[in-house]
């Protein structure tokens, strides 16, 4: 299995309405993966309960079945679509960390 996690930070001239709504926006769309891309066992998105020292807004945490799975799962229309959506114009920092479990 692969594990990949990724640390968004949204950009900092939303108001905190907007940034709730863009971090469900994240959420739904990302989470709504499971089922349609193949490989990809489970998503979880954590977007609440984050505490001050936090340089980051919210995290995707991602199982996939082994590596191919991963690079499906990248280039898969309906992730890209989420991507390119719900993701990129509303953050501005993205760190990835992608590992074997």
């Amino acid at each position: 299995m692969v594990k990949h996690i990724i640390l968004w930070t949204l950009n900092p001239e939303l108001s905190e309405e907007e940034k709730q709504n863009v971090k469900t926006g994240i959420k739904n769309g990302l989470e709504g993966l499971v089922g349609k891309v193949p490989g990809l066992i489970d998503v979880k998105v954590h977007i609440d309960g984050r505490i001050a020292s936090s340089t980051a807004d919210l995290m995707l945490d991602c199982t996939l079945e082994d590596e191919e799975a991963l690079k499906v799962y990248a280039q898969h229309p309906e992730h890209v679509a989420v991507a390119s959506t719900k993701v990129r114009p509303y953050t501005v920092q993205r760190a990835c960390l992608d590992f074997v479990k």
